[in-house]
């Protein structure tokens, strides 16, 4: 799993494995998600971050399991 934060372009992507992506759809304004042959989700990418969060600190990231 890999997340990247692009701060030029104001997006995060986060990809989910390494399997090659065959579709990709827009479920909501600046929200795609990207599929595999299986039509499994192996990537999500948001963009307009800063748009979304108040105060994004963009060079934080906090990871937390449950």
């Amino acid at each position: 799993m890999k997340l990247n934060v692009d701060q030029k372009a104001d997006a995060l992507y986060l990809r989910l494995d390494d399997s090659p992506i065959v579709e990709s759809e827009e479920v909501s304004p600046g929200v795609v998600l990207d599929y595999n042959a299986s039509n499994e989700v192996v990537g999500v990418e948001m963009l307009d971050l800063s748009k979304r969060t108040p105060n994004p600190n963009l060079s934080v990231l906090q990871f937390e399991t449950v």
